[in-house]
C-alpha cells in the first residue's frame, strides 16, 4: 500500500482538501441520479479514501456504505463523515449482503493493475447494485487518454503544512499500468521539514476492455466525458454502467 494511504495517512486532508472535491462531486451525483430509474436512496462507495467526494454526495443519500482498505484513511473519513457507515474491504472482495441504488467507484479504480482485478472490482459493484441500479467508475485515464505528465499541491492547516510534487509516466507502454511517482514536503507542528518520496502503481486498460469486463458482470454500459472547470475537455472519461 502507498504510503500515502498508510503511515501518512494523517497527511491527505492537507493534499487533497475536501473543500476541492464540490464541483466533481456533484458531477458525480447528477450522473447517478440521472440514469437512476427511480429516485435513489443508497449509495455504496467502493475505494472511498479519506471521504471527500462523500461528503458531498451523502446529502443527496438517505443511506451512504464508505468501503476501504486501508485504516488510516477510514479514521480520516470517519471524522468527515461520522453519519456514514464504514468498512474495511477490498473492493475485489468485500460482500455486505445487500444491494444498493447506486455503486461509486472512484479513481480507487486505477489501483487494479491487471484485468482480473478489475473485473473482480467490476463484479464486486455488480454484486451490491440492485437490477436497474447504476453504478459509476472514474478512472484517471484509460489506454486512449493518457498521458505523461506533472502537477503540484498542497494546502496548510493551523500547524502543519504539506506541498508536493506528482509525476506520471508509462515505462512500459506494452503492460498493463503506468506510475505515478509523489514527492511530498511536509512541515510538522516544530517546524521541521522533511521529504518523501512515495510510488503509486496504477491500472491502465483499453475503453474495450472496460465496455467488455462490465458487460459480462450484467451492466449496460456507457462513457461519458467528464466535463469539469479544472479539467481539458476530451481528457476524462467515465464509465456509467445500468445494472440488467
Amino acid at each position: 500500500m502507498p504510503s500515502l494511504y498508510d503511515e501518512l495517512a494523517q497527511w491527505w486532508p492537507l493534499l487533497s482538501p475536501p473543500a476541492d472535491y464540490a464541483e466533481e462531486a456533484a458531477i458525480y451525483t447528477a450522473l447517478l441520479h440521472g440514469a437512476s430509474d427511480r429516485p435513489p436512496r443508497s449509495l455504496l462507495e467502493l475505494g472511498s479514501g479519506g471521504g471527500n467526494n462523500a461528503s458531498f454526495m451523502k446529502r443527496h443519500f438517505d443511506d451512504v456504505v464508505l468501503v476501504d482498505p486501508a485504516p488510516g484513511m477510514l479514521t480520516v473519513s470517519r471524522a468527515l463523515n461520522p453519519d456514514c457507515r464504514h468498512v474495511e474491504g477490498d473492493m475485489r472482495s468485500v460482500r455486505l449482503g445487500r444491494d444498493f441504488d447506486c455503486v461509486f467507484v472512484h479513481d480507487a479504480i486505477c489501483y487494479m493493475t491487471r484485468a482480473d482485478d478489475l473485473a473482480r472490482a467490476i463484479a464486486t459493484a455488480a454484486v451490491h447494485c440492485r437490477a436497474g441500479g447504476v453504478a459509476l467508475f472514474c478512472p484517471d485515464f484509460v489506454v486512449e487518454t493518457f498521458r505523461s505528465g506533472t502537477d503540484h499541491g498542497g494546502s496548510d492547516s493551523h500547524d502543519r503544512g504539506l506541498r508536493y510534487l506528482e509525476w506520471s509516466f508509462d515505462p512500459d507502454p506494452d503492460d498493463t499500468t503506468y506510475t505515478v511517482d509523489y514527492a511530498y514536503l511536509l512541515r510538522d507542528t516544530d517546524g521541521s521539514v522533511r521529504v518523501r518520496h512515495d510510488r503509486h502503481v496504477e491500472g491502465l486498460f483499453p475503453r474495450a476492455t472496460w465496455l467488455r469486463l462490465l458487460d459480462a458482470a450484467g451492466f449496460d454500459a456507457r462513457v461519458v466525458p467528464f466535463e469539469h472547470s479544472d479539467v481539458e475537455p476530451g481528457s476524462c472519461e467515465l464509465f456509467l454502467a445500468r445494472r440488467r
